[in-house]
């Protein structure tokens, strides 16, 4: 079926076929003919790159032109949401019949808020955590949804994201019973269930752009699923690299899949010495242009240089430890062919697009601390593989396992290459995930007695797949814990939610953590620090993971509780009684150092290797400790405790930019963070008036400030630059960096 035989607006046509799609692939053809074009809940259910976002455009802009709807795009991950939202930028162009053209919008953070601003926007990519917050807040623009589209609904399966996109999506479909379900998936095993659910026709298929071959290494020879086999030159005693080398001197690029973040960075390392041998040397010059352009986003550290260093010699990882601007540098050159080998952790498989000719999946087993090693489901494995392959550029895409004995070759075959993915289950029915959502069924007016709530849980995939009676007492337990501890209140047969109850469900935290932040408030620690409230925070439940503490670690933080526990808003768990507690109360107290490490100015190498944090779960833990401090500073609001609300403003604002107090305001101008901020204050600049009556020379030549910085800087306090002072400092600036450069 030719894009000018669709049943849509000539503008998208011509948007399509301008950007080169004129013909649409089997699966989307199979979509356009159950009715997604004609407002039928559909899932498609078809490997990556067969071309599911195309419905999903096509559909979006149907309703927007012709029905004057609106849209939302829910995605699990942020990096994928912003991937989409660059996607259907394309279709701003368009002018709607009211003369404006088509808007589009993207949220993904900021949980306490209703987003009015979104309003003005007719597509809106967000992620199912933000939706559901939205829902929360009863955004009245959320009425006016007659789309909603699901991206990798197959995640109903993951225990942490699964169950907010199932809430999401029975709130929707119970507040708006006509609105269209478009559900995007891999290829699973029960896709009919899910339709069931959804109410809608299902199209699942195996078609790809690209013929998938599936194979196991196995010491120089592969062997493929469709009998076929393929000699590898053995280079190196490691298998891993000798398939990427391969790949790379037959014109193709290889993305080596490793199990955690620490091996991802290994696999580079070795990866690199090889691949540097074999680039050309106008590839050579470009990835040197990436690495400046790595050294130049964000604070430098040895994470960046290691970064920077690898990408001269073709080759790169990829990592929730990196930040967006590495990500990005990263993922660009990678798709434009510039690195040549790129290795992750699997969370990319269910994130960005980014294709290779070859993919290698070296571990097919994930550690799980407390657990130790399991071996990953079939379903993740062919997520990995799905991205074997790329559009426009290769014919034939590899997935390849690697084997170390025949018999695990056998296995590998037979449990993953010759496997069906497994069954998707609802992962609602766990206390710990269901309490905030049965409070938020009642704190958002879904539902005003015992009865309501079950009838709205009864809509749920949980009960499609089990019933809801294997639920309910679950669901007891937890208004019974939110009556106890004052979030709900009951007349007669109605439930209602108290100011408390209401005011933790927009804050999107667990009502747990609440439970502990209020109950802090009653019980005044003898010393009132900013070490207490981080404290406070590291022990609610929202902060997990925490960060674990080695066992060389233990007595080293057991000394520093020791010394602060006049500080603590908790008191620590008998050592003897409860070991299990205590240890876990030590991971705790890991977690708050870390963050006084960090407000202290401590650089991320200094933490990475005084505490053997990963980048990533500092990270993770600097944006947990952001958000809980403003819930409790909102309860401390709430409960009248105005000696805590200056304290935890301050210190929010400190953990969100890593500094001491004194540097705040200098902090808040754009292009100063942490280090800038602590060079222009060692300099005499110590405030903003300080800034704006500073020499711009003087900045210029301040480390890590340079000319333009200096100028942006001066613009922002108010300073004024005379343009012949600028262009002479300009052309002197030049004039140094070219000296340098010669010499």
């Amino acid at each position: 079926m030719k894009i000018t035989e669709l049943p849509i607006p000539e503008p998208v046509k011509e948007v399509l076929i301008k950007s080169g799609i004129v013909e649409l692939y089997p699966p989307q053809e199979e979509a356009v003919k159950a009715g997604a074009l004609e407002g039928r809940n559909l899932v498609l259910a078809s490997p990556t790159a067969s071309g599911k976002t195309l419905i999903a455009e096509v559909c979006a802009l149907k309703h927007v032109l012709e029905r004057g709807g609106k849209v939302v795009y829910l995605t699990p991950l942020r990096a994928l949401a912003s991937e989409k939202f660059e996607e259907f930028k394309k279709y701003s162009v368009i002018t709607k019949s009211d003369g404006k053209r088509v808007s589009v919008g993207i949220s993904t953070g900021d949980f306490d808020s209703s987003d009015p601003w979104l309003e003005r926007y007719d597509i809106i990519v967000a992620t199912n955590e933000k939706i559901d917050s939205l829902l929360r807040h009863k955004a009245k623009w959320m009425d006016e949804i007659s789309l909603v589209v699901a991206d990798e609904v197959h995640l109903l399966n993951d225990a942490e994201r699964g169950p907010t996109l199932e809430v999401v999506l029975a709130r929707l479909m119970q507040t708006s019973p006509d609105i269209q379900v478009l559900a995007l998936s891999a290829t699973i095993n029960n896709v009919d269930e899910i339709a069931g659910w959804l109410k809608a026709d299902y199209v699942t298929t195996e078609w790809r752009p690209i013929t998938l071959k599936e194979g196991i290494l196995l010491h120089p020879e592969i062997q493929f699923k469709d009998g076929d086999a393929k000699k590898i030159e053995k280079e190196t005693k490691n298998p891993v690299i000798n398939l990427a080398l391969n790949t790379v001197k037959s014109g193709g690029q290889a993305l080596i899949f490793a199990s955690t973040r620490k091996n991802a960075v290994i696999v580079a390392k070795k990866a690199a010495a090889k691949i540097c041998e074999v680039l050309s040397k106008p590839i050579r010059r470009a990835l040197e242009r990436e690495a400046e352009r790595i050294m130049a986003a964000g604070e430098k550290t040895r994470i960046s240089e290691l970064l920077a260093e690898l990408v001269k010699s073709g080759v790169a990882f990829h990592h929730a430890g990196l930040g967006g601007g590495h990500r990005k540098i990263v993922e660009d050159a990678f798709r434009d062919g510039k690195i040549k080998v790129l290795t992750a952790t699997p969370t990319l498989a269910f994130g960005v697009n980014l294709p290779a000719r070859t993919v290698i999946i070296q571990d097919y087993r994930r550690y799980e601390p407390g657990y130790g090693y399991y071996p990953i489901s079939v379903l993740e494995y062919k997520q990995m593989c799905g991205r074997a392959g790329r559009p426009k550029y290769d014919k034939i895409g590899e997935a390849i396992l690697i084997a170390r004995t025949g018999d695990e070759a056998d296995y590998l075959m037979e449990s993953y290459v010759l496997a069906k993915p497994e069954r998707i289950w609802s992962r609602l029915a766990v206390e710990r995930i269901l309490r905030s959502h049965v409070l938020a069924t009642v704190a958002a007016d879904y539902a005003h007695t015992e009865a309501g709530i079950y009838e709205f849980f009864g809509r749920t995939f949980y009960a499609h797949q089990y019933d809801i009676v294997a639920i309910k007492s679950v669901i007891a337990k937890i208004l019974k814990y939110l009556y106890d501890e004052e979030m709900i209140d009951v007349s007669g047969n109605s439930i209602y939610a108290t100011r408390f109850g209401k005011r933790v469900s927009e804050l999107y935290i667990d009502p747990v953590s609440a439970v502990v932040i209020r109950n802090a408030f009653r019980h005044r620690p003898s010393f009132l620090t900013d070490l207490s409230l981080l404290q406070l925070i590291s022990h609610t439940p929202d902060m997990r993971p925490m960060l674990r503490p080695y066992a060389s670690e233990l007595e080293k933080i057991a000394v520093f509780m020791e010394e602060h526990k006049d500080e603590f808003m908790m008191p620590a768990p008998d050592e003897w009684e409860d070991r299990v507690n205590y240890e876990e109360f030590l991971g705790e107290v890991k977690t708050a150092m870390v963050l006084k490490a960090w407000i202290e100015e401590a650089s991320e190498d200094e933490i990475m290797e005084r505490f053997r944090v990963q980048p990533g779960d500092l990270y993770r833990t600097i944006e947990n400790a952001k958000w809980l401090l403003y819930a409790t500073n909102e309860l401390a609001t709430l409960f009248g405790n105005k000696e805590l609300q200056p304290l935890t403003l301050e210190l929010m604002e400190r953990v969100e930019k890593g500094v001491k107090k004194e540097l705040l305001p200098i902090v808040k101008l754009e292009g100063v963070g942490r280090v800038r901020g602590r060079i222009l204050y060692n300099a005499g600049y110590k405030t903003i008036e300080d800034i704006k009556h500073a020499q711009i020379e003087n900045l210029m030549n301040l480390p890590l400030i340079g000319a333009k910085l200096a100028k942006k800087i001066k613009e922002q306090v108010g300073g004024y630059v005379k343009k012949e002072t600028w262009t002479k400092l300009e052309k002197n600036n030049e004039w140094k960096q070219k000296a340098l450069t010669e010499y």
